[in-house]
């Protein structure tokens, strides 16, 4: 996103804890990071968000201070920005942040548009969605224009499929992105200089030889729809273990699935090699 400045004007970043990335502060140093590896540092808002929980947190959004209020009141400024269009919102994480903004103050709901990495639905089990199913639950429920760009763990129609290998990757990537003046520390060590050395070197520390770029074909796909296929269902809600769905539900929600993996992973590496960094502040 961040190297597709002729696509996408970026207002922010907010982060929040998931239960495998350490506390909300370890999230905020890898994005900042990354802006810095894209030659944006100082350019791109990154806010902190929430370290808990939907559950834990809504019942305190109307005090002056609360947890991941500085990322939550930032979603609820931009959407309320003067605009022709809607704020999209691309959550490739958990749903927190944006679950308390509408929480906090629902007149955004008309004002955004959330296109959301997660979910193997029909199945259960994704790791942004058990990570906080109250908040999916809670947009779910809300009158919010909700796009839900698929994971399914295995399956050729979710984003899962969307992968690139190690060898691909030490191929492609090295040197590429704008070279910057002060190497940044990586999160395992060492010092990178761009964004493409760094992603060589994290694709290295993995133990398989490919890995899904989930979160690359949510962006994607807001790029350039044409990239999958979407659906719109009565919106189900997720219940114990399993989704239970509402066929009469007048509330309807869009589905994104089987990605186009040869036309996403061509962008993707074009992008990388010829980047146009974003718009900012």
């Amino acid at each position: 996103m961040l190297f597709s400045g002729n696509s996408f004007d970026v207002e922010g970043i907010t982060v929040n804890r998931t239960r495998n990335g350490g506390d909300v502060d370890k999230h905020f140093e890898e994005a900042e990071r990354v802006v810095k590896l894209c030659n944006l540092d100082g350019k791109i808002d990154i806010r902190k968000g929430a370290n808990g929980n939907f559950d834990q947190i809504k019942d305190h959004v109307r005090k002056p201070a609360f947890d991941g209020v500085d990322a939550v009141d930032f979603i609820i400024e931009r959407a309320k920005a003067k605009s022709r269009r809607k704020l999209v919102l691309l959550p490739v994480g958990k749903l927190t942040n944006i679950a308390l903004a509408l929480h906090k103050d629902p007149s955004i709901a008309s004002k955004v548009r959330i296109v959301w990495l997660g979910s193997n639905y029909p199945a259960p089990g994704e790791y942004n969605q058990d990570n906080d199913i109250a908040s999916l639950n809670y947009i779910l429920d809300t009158d919010v224009d909700f796009e839900i760009a698929l994971v399914r763990y295995g399956k050729p129609s979710g984003t899962d499929a969307v992968r690139a290998s190690l060898v691909e990757m030490k191929k492609k990537m090295p040197g590429l992105g704008p070279r910057i003046a002060k190497p940044v520390p990586g999160r395992h060590g060492g010092e990178f200089s761009n964004f493409g050395d760094y992603s060589v070197e994290l694709f290295a520390k993995m133990r398989h030889k490919s890995r899904a770029l989930f979160d690359m074909a949510a962006v994607a796909i807001v790029k350039n729809p044409s990239w999958a296929s979407s659906s719109e269902i009565p919106a189900p809600r997720f219940v114990g273990r399993k989704w239970a769905e509402r066929p009469d539900n007048a509330r309807k929600i869009t589905l994104w699935e089987d990605f186009d993996r040869v036309k996403i992973m061509r962008d993707f590496y074009d992008t990388m090699e010829n980047h146009v960094l974003v718009k900012t502040k």
